[in-house]
C-alpha cells in the first residue's frame, strides 16, 4: 500500500474502513497506475513510498522533480509558498539517477526533493534573501551546513520557500507569510487563510505535497505554528542539534532548524540527515552523544509505560479563548494516550509559565542577539550588494526602498532593538537571559519533568512554543483536528488574511528535555498512527499533477 489519505478524485479512489474517518486507504485504479503498477499520490506519498518507486524503476528522481515543479506552478500563483525553484534541480536529479543506476546509494534521501526556507543559504544560482531585497544578489562563501548536509544525504534541494520577512523579525504591523520578495503566502485549508509564520511557505508547500518535506527555522514558534495551522508534523529541535551556520539569524540562543513533513517518520528521516556536530556552530558541541537513529524511534508501542504530564495552567481558554474549540479534541487525545499504555499526570501547574510569557525577558534577549548576530552574518557575505552591515544600515535600506512596503509595514522591532544601550555580552542581557531560563526551565518544563518523573509534557500546539524557545528544548507537533464548520470567520490584525475559519487545522505538541528528540518522536509517532488525523482534513485547493502524469508523458514522448 503506497499511502493513506483523502485525495482528489482525479487521481484516487478512497476506501473508508473501520470507523470511516479513523483510517482511509488508497485503492489502486486505472487513474493511479500504468500497466497495473500503482503510483503514490504526492499529497500523501511518504519517503518509503518514493524510495520503493525509485528503487524499482517505476519513476526517476527527474520524474519527481518534474512532478513537484508542475505542482508548484499550479498553486504558487494563488498561495505564493515558493520564492524560487532551483534552476539546477533537474540536472542534480539526473546525476543522482545516474549514481543510483551505477550502484551508488547516498541513503534514504537519495534523489528526494526537499524545499528549504529562504533564510537557509545555498552557494548556488538561488538567492538567499530572508524575503528582503536587501539580500537579493548577496552571495555566501559556501553552502550553509544545513544545505551541505542535505546534499551529502543525496537530497535534491528543489527550491526556496517564502517566509515572514526576516523570520517575522521586522515589523509590529505586518502579516504572517508576507515578504517583499515573495509576496503574501496563503494556506490551503480556507481561502485567504493565514499560513502562520515565519516558516509559512515551508508549511504550505509540505502540506500540499510540493516536495517530500521542507526545512523551517524557529526562534519562538516558527516551525510549530505553521505546522499547527497547515496540518503537519513539525520538529523543533534542541538548540544546538542542528547547525545555524549561514542561516540568517535572529538569536544564537534560540534559533534552530528543523523539518516540516506530512508524517512523523518522514520528519525523522530528515532530522537524521541534518542533525550533528559542526565546528562552524559551537552550540552543536553541546550534543551529548552520538546522534540517535530517529527513524528507529518510530515505534507504534512507544507510549506504553510512559508518564505524560498535562500543564493545565498553559491551557486556559479564559486567557486564550481560541483554545475553546480545541480542548475537546485535546482531551480526547489524552484518552488515546491512556489506551496506548501511557499514564497521564493531569492538572499540573508550571509556576514559571506566567512570568516567562508575560515579562519582557525574551524580548530583550532577541533584540540584543539580533544586533550582534545579524552583523555577524552580514560579515560573512562575499557579495553584499547594498552594503548592509548592521541593523541600522538594514533599517535605512528598508525605509528607502519602495518595494519593502515601508511604512505600511513598519520596522518597529528593529527600532526598539537599536534603542537598547547594551549587547548580548552585557550583564543586563545575561540577567534577562538567566531569568527566562529559570522561569521556563526549573519553574517550567525541566522542573515538571523532574518533579513528576515525566517522559514528556503535552499541550495544544497553539501554546507550545514559548517555554521551549526560551530554554532551547525540543518539541514535536502532530495534527490533532480542525476547527468546526460553525466557526466564525475572523481576520488577522493586519486585515488581509483569515486567522480563524472552518476547516483550519490545529495540532498537539510533545515537549521534553534537551536532546530528547528520539523519545518525543516515538511518542508522537505512536499517537499519530493511532489517529491518522491528517487524513481527515482536506485542503480547499490542491495541485492536480501526479507522478503518473509525468511518467505517462515521458513514456509517450519516447515512443
Amino acid at each position: 500500500m503506497f499511502g493513506q489519505g483523502v485525495y482528489k478524485a482525479l487521481a484516487l479512489a478512497v476506501c473508508l474502513i473501520g470507523n470511516g474517518l479513523a483510517r482511509a486507504e488508497l485503492c489502486t485504479n486505472s487513474s493511479t497506475a500504468i500497466n497495473g503498477k500503482p503510483f503514490p499520490p504526492l499529497i500523501e506519498a511518504n519517503l518509503e513510498d518514493l524510495v520503493k518507486g525509485l528503487e524499482s524503476g517505476l519513476f526517476t528522481s527527474v520524474d519527481l522533480v518534474n512532478a513537484y515543479i508542475a505542482r508548484i506552478e499550479e498553486v504558487n500563483p494563488t498561495l505564493k509558498m515558493v520564492i524560487a525553484v532551483n534552476p539546477d534541480a533537474l540536472a542534480i536529479a539526473a546525476d543522482l539517477d545516474l549514481a543510483r543506476a551505477n550502484g551508488t546509494d547516498y541513503g534514504p534521501l537519495h534523489g528526494i526533493p526537499i524545499l528549504i526556507k529562504d533564510n537557509i543559504a545555498t552557494a548556488d544560482k538561488m538567492d538567499n534573501t530572508a524575503g528582503s531585497y536587501a539580500l537579493v544578489g548577496a552571495k555566501v562563501p559556501e553552502d550553509s551546513t544545513m544545505a551541505a548536509k542535505l546534499r551529502k544525504a543525496g537530497a535534491v534541494i528543489l527550491g526556496k520557500t517564502n517566509l515572514s520577512q526576516w523570520a517575522n523579525y521586522r515589523s509590529s504591523n505586518s502579516s504572517n507569510g508576507w515578504s517583499a520578495v515573495g509576496g503574501q503566502t496563503e494556506a490551503a485549508y480556507y481561502p485567504k487563510q493565514d499560513p502562520s509564520g515565519s516558516s509559512s511557505g515551508s508549511g504550505v508547500a509540505s502540506s500540499l505535497g510540493l516536495a517530500l518535506a521542507s526545512l523551517g527555522t524557529e526562534t519562538d514558534g516558527s516551525i510549530l505554528s505553521p505546522s499547527n495551522l497547515n496540518n503537519l508534523v513539525g520538529i523543533k529541535p534542541t538548540v544546538g542539534l542542528t547547525s545555524r551556520y549561514l542561516v540568517v539569524p535572529i538569536s544564537e540562543h534560540q534559533d534552530t532548524v528543523g523539518p516540516m513533513a506530512r508524517s512523523v517518520k518522514d520528519a525523522a528521516y530528515v532530522l537524521s540527515a541534518i542533525a550533528g556536530l559542526d565546528a562552524k556552530d559551537n552550540y552543536t558541541s553541546a550534543i551529548p552523544c552520538k546522534i540517535p537513529d530517529y527513524v528507529k524511534s518510530c515505534d507504534y508501542f512507544a507510549l506504553a509505560g510512559k508518564r505524560i504530564g498535562v500543564p493545565r495552567n498553559m491551557i486556559n481558554p479564559s486567557r486564550s479563548p481560541s483554545l475553546a474549540p480545541i480542548l475537546p479534541a485535546f482531551n480526547a487525545a489524552l484518552e488515546v494516550l491512556r489506551a496506548a499504555g501511557a499514564t497521564i499526570v493531569d492538572d499540573l501547574t508550571l509556576p514559571g509559565y506566567g512570568p516567562a510569557t508575560q515579562e519582557d525577558f525574551e524580548d530583550i534577549v532577541l533584540k540584543a542577539d539580533f544586533i550582534t548576530n545579524l552583523a555577524g552574518y552580514m560579515s560573512k557575505l562575499t557579495v553584499n550588494p547594498h552594503n548592509i552591515t548592521s541593523v541600522a544600515t538594514l533599517q535605512a535600506f528598508t525605509q528607502s526602498y519602495p518595494l519593502e512596503a515601508w511604512p505600511q509595514r513598519d520596522t518597529l522591532i528593529w527600532e526598539s532593538a537599536l534603542n537598547l544601550t547594551y549587547g548580548n555580552e552585557s550583564p543586563f542581557f545575561w540577567g534577562n537571559y538567566t531569568s527566562q531560563l529559570y522561569y521556563s526551565g526549573p519553574l517550567g518544563i525541566i522542573g515538571a519533568l523532574k518533579n513528576y518523573s515525566l517522559d514528556a509534557l503535552i499541550v495544544p500546539t497553539a501554546v507550545a512554543s514559548t517555554l521551549p524557545a526560551q530554554i532551547g528544548s525540543p518539541v514535536v507537533t502532530v495534527p490533532l483536528g480542525k476547527l468546526p464548520a460553525n466557526t466564525t470567520v475572523v481576520k488577522n490584525r493586519f486585515g488581509n488574511l483569515v486567522a480563524r475559519a472552518p476547516n483550519v487545522p490545529f495540532g498537539i505538541s510533545f515537549m521534553g528535555a534537551h536532546f530528547s528528540e528520539a523519545k518525543l518522536i516515538g511518542l508522537a509517532y505512536a499517537y499519530e498512527q493511532r489517529t491518522l488525523v491528517r487524513n481527515t482534513i482536506v485542503p480547499y485547493i490542491q495541485p492536480k499533477t501526479e507522478l503518473v502524469d509525468v511518467v505517462a508523458k515521458r513514456q509517450k514522448d519516447l515512443r
